[in-house]
């Protein structure tokens, strides 16, 4: 008997331009999530990757004189540097261009089509020329392509479709079943309407886009770059039709399915649908969260409208980044990213409430302290109080609530900062050494809480923390503090 992974999905990233923060903020969430559960010694399976076929993919590649494979190689290589820029732990990189991959892809094609799932048919409709591809026409934006705002021409060309329509009974069950399963609610309900409109079937090859993965029993066809990118959620982890190995078996289902809210058609309805056809048990969640926006526009580099988090981190530090992302922005909805905005919550949340509390606490440890940091207070109120909100927190973290959980955990700093100024320690000192010694201890431990909450948001930070308050690697009372700088110095 295994003990099942908790598995955790990122979108394939497509790489048909460099990435950026809304990237960013997708997979740091998958990453905070994935750091909360390692902390509750639950193993974690977090996949991220990239997504590299497509006509538009190659007509990027052509345009900087390059082939499409040595393009995703380049684009891939900065995904993978990005995530370790912002101290993103995954366990698998997936690429579709991966062998393995591609050739369960055609695997499940063929047993698709087999099953009479997937049928050859013609597509006809609204076709731009930039995206290289057909789009729904009540996904239009005044007519015009919603990805490039430019003129749509119609378009006919034979394709492979899967039959999505016979799934609509089915997808309606399994949403009404698991009310959970959409998150947040308002796309689930426009998807569960979706599925009792009924459903179309949807093309699932190409033939005038060569850079995919060709259909074997008909190598004109290349599979759309759409329908391969959802299968790779499940080759990922070891998938194939032929038999799934025992690394897939101990990760299989994702528990949480993170997508875009531009995606979550594709994610929550194809992607269930053809899980169904297989015969794979369902995500336990697909959460589709909201854009990150700067002007009020969606972050996009093909639009000019986006900042690069490798600048953001230089001038800042990447936990500052990390925390600004969930405490700004409520995850779920649409956000703001402005650099003023930034800027406050930077001087005011971080160097304000977090690092000068810190450095006083610290300080004084290291003078009244005799140079040992005390054992836990059993008898601290205040400490008591802290940490009867743990539980409150961990189903926060566990429900995506990052914001609430940010918030509830700066409560606890202005709980800790109202007392050293109610409580005057300097004063103490000199009144009453040992009454000092007493709240010092509270306090030391009411920032070794913290420091464990805000772990999965700032590991660094919180590494930090725990160093120089004697919880560290070897995890024993009494050590002695160390001196280190700011946690977050002033800009």
């Amino acid at each position: 008997m295994h003990t099942k992974k908790f598995y955790i999905t990122t979108p394939l990233y497509s790489v048909e331009d460099k990435p950026h923060m809304g990237h960013a903020y997708t997979t740091l969430a998958a990453d905070v999530l994935a750091r909360h559960l390692r902390s509750r010694d639950i193993t974690v399976f977090l996949q991220t990757g990239t997504g590299e076929h497509g006509a538009g993919i190659e007509r990027t590649a052509r345009e900087r004189g390059m082939q499409p494979k040595a393009w995703c190689d380049a684009a891939a290589a900065d995904f993978r540097a990005l995530w370790k820029t912002l101290n993103v732990r995954y366990d698998n990189f997936l690429r579709t261009t991966d062998a393995a991959h591609q050739a369960a892809v055609q695997a499940v094609f063929e047993k698709l089509l087999a099953a009479g799932d997937i049928y050859r048919g013609v597509q006809d409709g609204p076709y731009c020329t930039a995206c290289g591809d057909f789009h729904d026409e009540d996904g239009l934006k005044d007519g015009k392509c919603p990805v490039h705002g430019k003129p749509l021409e119609r378009a006919r060309e034979a394709a492979y479709f899967f039959r999505l329509s016979k799934y609509g009974p089915a997808l309606q069950e399994h949403y009404a079943q698991h009310p959970d399963f959409l998150s947040p609610r308002p796309g689930a309900s426009e998807l569960d309407y979706l599925a009792r409109a009924g459903l179309r079937d949807v093309p699932v090859s190409r033939t005038k886009a060569p850079w995919g993965v060709p259909v074997k029993s008909d190598p004109d066809h290349a599979v759309h770059s759409r329908f391969e990118e959802l299968l790779g959620y499940a080759t990922g982890p070891g998938f194939t039709p032929e038999g799934a190995g025992p690394d897939f078996n101990s990760i299989w289902p994702a528990d949480v399915h993170l997508a875009g809210k531009e995606s979550h058609r594709s994610q929550g309805v194809l992607w269930p649908a053809l899980l169904l056809a297989l015969g794979l048990e369902l995500p336990r969640r697909v959460y589709a969260h909201g854009w990150l926006t700067m002007n009020g526009r969606k972050i996009s580099r093909t639009r000019g409208n986006y900042i690069k988090a490798e600048d953001v981190v230089r001038d800042y530090g990447v936990d500052a980044l990390r925390y600004f992302l969930f405490r700004e922005v409520a995850f779920g909805s649409d956000g703001e990213f402005s650099m003023t905005a930034f800027h406050r919550r930077y001087n005011f949340d971080l160097a304000n409430d977090l690092g000068d509390l810190f450095s006083r606490v610290t300080s004084m440890a290291a003078q009244y302290l005799d140079h040992r940091l005390p054992k836990r207070p059993e008898d601290s109120a205040v400490f008591r109080e802290l940490a009867s909100w743990t539980p409150e927190l961990h189903r926060n973290m566990e429900s995506l609530r990052f914001g609430a959980a940010l918030e509830k955990i700066w409560l606890g700093l202005g709980r800790l900062n109202g007392l050293l100024d109610a409580r005057k320690p300097l004063e103490l000192a000199k009144k009453d050494p040992e009454a000092l010694k007493a709240f010092l201890r509270e306090m030391i431990w009411g920032l070794r809480l913290i420091a464990g909450w805000l772990d999965p948001f700032m590991p660094d930070t919180a590494s930090r923390m725990q160093l120089q308050l004697g919880i560290g690697k070897t995890r024993t009372d009494g050590a002695e503090p160390r001196e280190v700088p700011p946690l977050f110095p002033r800009k």
